[in-house]
């Protein structure tokens, strides 16, 4: 098997039930189930990452306009249904899940070290949503230096536009953006 693949990472981002049930049609579900079983059979370390808060909310700042209606609605702490990872990409017992508390995979979470544990340098970026999670991620990793691919078809957002932009116009210049498929054409 070729080395480079240990250096990789794929990341799937913001795939739980609180999340994926605004985006009731499963078969927008599929290119991320065949990008998770390419990168197993490949021996790619699976990353899971979800938002989720302690408790007491004591992670959310009043003044964020994305989160702090948050602990008004609540069910969103780490125990609650909303934000376990959706069954249609069930980690393995092996593969960490990742708890952020905003936007960017790396915010307050232990990506960093676990990526630094396992030495890896490039990122294949998938997740929901195309303009929240993925583009806080793909900025921040791309200004810490990581080699980053972007899964076109393994992003979704509310917004087709947006979506479009995103992985058509600005994506690019940071990142490799490839379908699914042309992805698992490069690990064969």
């Amino acid at each position: 098997m070729d080395n480079h693949h240990n250096k990789t990472a794929l990341l799937v981002m913001d795939m739980q039930n609180g999340i994926v049930s605004r985006f009731v049609d499963n078969g927008k579900l599929i290119p991320f189930q065949k990008a998770i079983e390419a990168a197993r059979r490949h021996s790619i370390l699976v990353i899971f990452v979800r938002v989720a808060f302690s408790a007491g909310y004591s992670e959310i700042n009043p003044q964020n306009k994305s989160f702090s209606a948050i602990p008004k609605s609540s069910g969103m702490t780490i125990s609650d249904i909303a934000t376990q990872i959706h069954e249609s990409v069930h980690p393995e017992p092996n593969e960490p899940v990742v708890t952020k508390f905003r936007v960017s995979a790396f915010a307050g979470s232990n990506l960093e070290v676990i990526l630094r544990s396992h030495q890896i340098n490039t990122l294949v970026i998938s997740g929901i949503s195309t303009s929240g999670v993925v583009l806080s991620t793909l900025r921040e990793a791309a200004d810490k230096d990581y080699v980053l691919k972007v899964l076109s078809d393994a992003c979704l957002d509310l917004d087709p536009e947006v979506h479009r932009v995103l992985t058509e116009k600005v994506f690019p210049r940071q990142a490799d953006v490839l379908t699914v498929n042309a992805w698992i054409d490069t690990l064969d």
